[in-house]
């Protein structure tokens, strides 16, 4: 069995040795690893440190440099060149666990054997050993990510595996040359036609730094609010049945604000569930009035 892991890198040389020695740990387990590694203009010694580890001969490992384009245009790169059965998503500043592709191994069969499910989601470790956010409520279950996050209010990050012939058909859709969007826009569009398992046990490792998209969450609105406003859009065109009160503000005051943002029109229309549109209704001028406080502010 093949794992493609995909790596979008910009100026993490530092960061690459942990993740290749986390691959070499796990090759004692029955996968084999291919390892793309899109490098999105990096001016380090990156190239340099991932050429060590090619002549090193010991894991395949695939290279690419592109100009700077944002790491969703790296991942849509890495996806098609990957020859793996699953693949998943490594961050450079991550690792995988001592134990993670044993992990992979025991559970793929049950998403590569029939297309009814795009991938396996498992927990991820913070670099202290603690689980990013909440754990799964029982060891395995079927579910999708927007039931996951709006539904089961499961928050934290969480690691992907797919099966490949299923994440091939999908890709990160970014808007007006904008450099990033939340991977959570190309899960909902996979929820659609798909299932997930749920898996309650951990395949990644590593915290946020500072330097990173989550971290800087509201320099990344800023820079990125038209792919914010296609995905809150998207998602109150959604049946709400079942979403969390909470969910549901956070989705119209977010729609609220990157539609001023990117000076989009307000259409009610859009929104299906007459819940939301009495929130919207309520929420309409309170959030303009702070999205004009929130953009001056930044």
């Amino acid at each position: 069995m093949k794992l493609s892991i995909l790596t979008a890198t910009f100026n993490r040389s530092s960061y690459l040795k942990k993740l290749y020695e986390s691959i070499k740990e796990n090759l004692k387990y029955n996968i084999i690893p291919e390892w793309i590694i899109v490098d999105d203009g990096s001016t380090d010694d990156t190239k340099k440190i991932v050429d060590g580890f090619i002549n090193e001969n010991i894991i395949e490992i695939k290279y690419k440099y592109q100009e700077n384009s944002g790491k969703m245009a790296a991942i849509n790169e890495a996806v098609k060149i990957a020859t793996g059965d699953l693949i998943v998503d490594c961050d450079s500043d991550d690792y995988f666990t001592k134990n993670g592709f044993e992990i992979i191994e025991k559970n793929a069969s049950k998403i590569l054997e029939k297309n009814l499910y795009y991938g396996m989601v498992f927990l991820k470790k913070e670099e202290d050993g603690t689980f990013s956010g909440k754990e799964f409520p029982k060891y395995e279950y079927e579910t999708t990510m927007f039931d996951l996050y709006f539904k089961e209010d499961i928050g934290g990050e969480k690691i992907i595996v797919y099966n490949s012939n299923i994440r091939k058909k999908f890709h990160h859709e970014l808007e007006h040359n904008e450099k990033f969007i939340t991977e959570a826009r190309m899960y909902h569009k996979m929820d659609d036609k798909y299932k997930l398992l749920a898996i309650n046990e951990a395949v990644e490792q590593g915290s946020y730094i500072a330097d990173g998209y989550t971290k800087n969450i509201q320099k990344t609105y800023l820079k990125n609010p038209y792919g914010y406003y296609m995905y809150f859009k998207e998602i109150l065109e959604k049946n709400m049945k079942g979403v969390l009160f909470s969910k549901r503000l956070y989705a119209i005051k977010h729609y609220i604000l990157f539609g001023y943002l990117t000076n989009n029109k307000y259409n009610s229309k859009i929104i299906k569930d007459k819940l939301n549109k009495l929130f919207y209704g309520l929420l309409y001028l309170p959030g303009i009035y702070k999205s004009k406080k929130y953009k001056n502010s930044k």
